[in-house]
């Protein structure tokens, strides 16, 4: 039971921010209850697939409804699937990093990797190894970004921002906020240390304790995701640590004092990814909406979805010039390059971060 509770309170907080209101009230779409019909196609993913500019083109090429339903944290889906018949869901959206966990349950299907447009996506991103279960792939990536730092330019050395020690700058004390995410905010600590994230020992975590104290003085709050964003847009705080382009994004095109960026010590990465249920009575159809989400055209519209802006996983998303700015699409190789996925450690290890980020939030 705790490690389900870590599992769903680290996949819960990303999820549920920003534009989180209007994206789920436009995912109407309710539990199957008796399977779907011919021209129906249920899919179980987060609020940015439930945008009509990335599903409409879907539809109408294939004479179809899709019947959407969101949800917060893999533990909540397999809720849902549990509650579910055999057959009544299609498509997985899910945080790659649990992968290997659903198909131990025997819940997707393997992937055909001849029928996927491998080539034009980001390799650091396919080649990511919980795509795989024993050498087989079961989710594809589709969407991804970052654990940065998100700020206002105007009130910040955006210079300043670049570095994982403005963490501990003291010119920004009592200015900045962290969202309420232990697992990242720690990772990107012990990164700043020299240290991966799949490498943190029980040995690591006195040293990334300390340092994750000592940052309390610039603390001026912490909280859920649309408490910090919300903070920031009303110049409560200058900075977001744990935020980036998910943050900002989409309010950047109104809010152009706003921007985020990676630290140059090395960059945290968010990985999500496209599945298909193995009971899938309708794996063809399935199959064809991944490769539509996939195609240049659909990665466009997931990538600036109302609910929350992400970097797109294939090179040749349809994106605007103004977008492609937003999203720092010029620097993607480089942050790319020092960046390393977000891993879900032992359970020991990840109890007892969860524990001194409890000290950490009670800290005065």
């Amino acid at each position: 039971m705790g490690s389900l509770r870590n599992t769903i309170r680290r996949k819960v907080t990303r999820r549920s921010f920003v534009a989180g209101a209007a994206g789920f009230a436009a995912a109407s779409a309710v539990l199957p209850k008796t399977g779907h019909t011919a021209d129906e196609l249920n899919v179980l993913v987060w609020c940015d697939h439930a945008d009509k500019k990335l599903l409409a083109p879907f539809e109408a090429k294939h004479n179809i409804k899709i019947n959407v339903k969101t949800y917060e944290g893999t533990g909540a889906a397999v809720s849902i699937i549990e509650q579910s018949s055999p057959g009544d869901w299609d498509v997985l959206v899910i945080d790659t990093p649990d992968v290997p966990m659903v198909v131990g349950k025997g819940l997707l299907a393997p992937m055909d990797e001849s029928t996927l447009p491998l080539s034009d996506l980001l390799k650091p991103l396919t080649s990511a190894a919980f795509n795989h279960v024993n050498g087989v792939r079961y989710a594809v990536p589709e969407k991804f970004g970052y654990y940065g730092v998100a700020y206002n330019k105007e009130k910040v050395n955006p210079a300043d921002m670049r570095s994982a020690q403005v963490m501990w700058n003291n010119k920004y004390k009592g200015r900045v906020a962290v969202y309420d995410y232990y697992f990242p905010t720690m990772q990107l600590i012990a990164i700043s240390m020299g240290i991966k994230p799949d490498a943190i020992s029980m040995n690591d975590l006195p040293k990334i304790r300390e340092k994750l104290l000592a940052m309390k003085p610039n603390i001026k709050m912490v909280g859920d995701i649309v408490s910090v964003q919300n903070a920031l847009v009303n110049g409560d705080v200058d900075m977001i640590i744990n935020g980036a382009e998910f943050v900002v994004s989409g309010l950047m095109p109104t809010m152009p004092q706003l921007d985020w960026t990676i630290f140059d010590e090395g960059g945290l990465m968010w990985i999500q990814g496209l599945s298909v249920f193995k009971d899938s009575k309708k794996k063809k159809l399935a199959f064809d909406f991944v490769n539509h989400v996939l195609s240049p055209e659909g990665q466009g519209a997931l990538a600036t979805s109302e609910c929350y802006w992400a970097m797109p996983a294939n090179k040749k998303a349809v994106l605007s010039a103004a977008e492609k700015k937003i999203l720092r699409w010029d620097e993607q190789a480089a942050f790319l390059g020092r960046s390393v996925p977000s891993t879900i450690g032992r359970a020991d290890i990840d109890s007892e971060m969860l524990d001194i980020w409890t000290e950490f939030l009670q800290k005065k």
